[in-house]
């Protein structure tokens, strides 16, 4: 372990898995935004990763010809390698020159800046505890950007990217996403047939009443649920508050069939109000225990002087908790929106009538093989920006009010 805390061991590692990791990105990131085909060729990343990670030492001088002296020699090494099996990225017989010039300028720059900063606090010689653990956690953590950004991003882009393809375009290259920006407003042709021919603004309409409504009925039961469960004193308090999200361990597709024979017998499939009536049951419990706990932040001597004024346990609710309770209701608000806009399986079970579908279920319905691919990814997109904006435009109140109830008074 000792040994490893030499810089000039961990420098070079560190290194070399962040040339691996951006060989890697740059590869994807180029291929799908030129439509060329790259690949990274690891052992060659590994080794221009690790020589960088030796010469950009920040050791402020100490050990200079040592490092010049290692980093010469590995320079041999890394030539070698390059020789021997090829550049970091490579690309198809087909991708042109200046691709594959922006490719390399990409990937050494992505991989010397950041580098830059995680060997800032790593010395050429033995490095200390602190200062091996924090270059280790320096690029842990920016692994961990690239990594979960990668996740989130690449299926966004390939879902959007996809949605402006032509069919003849799909069928020439599946794997092309790059743009066309020849075909003008011909690239939103697939959103355009979606409103006229599909009826999607019918859908968002739909989809915008029913989650507003189920915010509304949510928040009609929650509250006054959760406030008798932090204020009220009655037998078996305790046990409702610690049982409220029990619901949640028996999976919704057990539920599946029972609902959907109760509803067919009751005659509310097809209808909105037999959604109105099922989302809230998904929302209620969840809403209970959020607002449950910020009542109990609230300070109750407040409420006790509205008692001692002459207004009733209603009137105290209406003037004063829920003026105080704002970020937590907006939270819960926002919170609920998004699981009935997201919600599926209930709507594709219960909605048959394309007059009444939901958005969510009107992107199951173009998922058909007579119906283009770019198609559905193009009602994806309707279905996933609107939240996406609500919830990055509203994100400091949702987390305002998630954790405003954890400090009492």
């Amino acid at each position: 372990m000792r040994a490893v805390r030499y810089g000039y061991v961990t420098g070079p590692l560190i290194g070399g898995l962040w040339g691996v990791v951006m060989a890697v990105v740059i590869a994807v990131v180029v291929s799908f935004a030129t439509g060329a085909g790259l690949r990274p060729v690891l052992l060659p990343a590994f080794a221009f990763g690790a020589w960088l990670g030796l010469v950009w030492l920040p050791d402020g001088g100490r050990g200079m010809r040592a490092r010049l002296a290692l980093g010469g020699a590995l320079a041999v090494v890394v030539l070698a390698v390059f020789w021997l099996f090829g550049l970091p990225l490579a690309g198809a017989a087909e991708t042109g020159l200046g691709v594959m010039l922006v490719a390399w300028l990409l990937c050494a720059a992505a991989v010397l800046w950041p580098l830059l900063s995680m060997l800032r606090p790593l010395p050429f010689g033995v490095a200390t505890r602190h200062e091996f653990e924090d270059a280790v956690i320096r690029f842990l953590t920016g692994f961990g950007y690239i990594f979960f950004t990668a996740l989130v991003a690449i299926p966004f882009y390939v879902m959007v990217m996809t949605s402006l393809k032509s069919q003849q375009a799909l069928l020439l290259n599946p794997l092309d996403f790059s743009l066309d920006l020849e075909r003008g407003w011909g690239l939103f042709r697939s959103y355009f047939e979606l409103f006229g021919q599909f009826n999607f603004g019918d859908y968002l309409l739909t989809s915008f009443f029913v989650s507003v409504m189920t915010v509304f009925i949510t928040l009609l039961f929650s509250v006054p649920g959760a406030y008798a469960v932090a204020r009220l004193r009655f037998r078996g308090r305790a046990a409702m508050g610690r049982s409220i999200l029990l619901i949640y361990m028996v999976p919704m597709i057990v539920l599946a069939l029972p609902i959907y024979i109760a509803f067919s017998m009751l005659e509310l499939r097809n209808s909105l109000v037999g959604i109105l009536m099922i989302y809230p049951v998904t929302t209620i419990p969840v809403a209970l225990y959020m607002l449950q706990g910020y009542f109990r932040g609230l300070p109750a001597e407040v409420e006790e002087a509205g008692l001692m004024d002459g207004l009733s346990r209603l009137a105290v609710i209406w003037k004063i908790t829920l003026p105080l309770s704002l970020p937590a209701l907006a939270s819960v608000s926002l919170y609920v929106f998004m699981i009935a806009w997201n919600e599926f399986l209930l709507a594709f079970m219960l909605l048959d009538d394309p007059s009444k579908f939901t958005l969510t279920r009107g992107v199951a319905m173009l998922n058909s093989s007579e119906i283009p691919r770019q198609h559905l990814m193009a009602g994806s997109v309707i279905a996933t920006v609107p939240i996406m904006v609500i919830f990055l435009g509203l994100e400091k109140f949702m987390t305002k009010g998630l954790t405003a109830g954890s400090v009492k008074g």
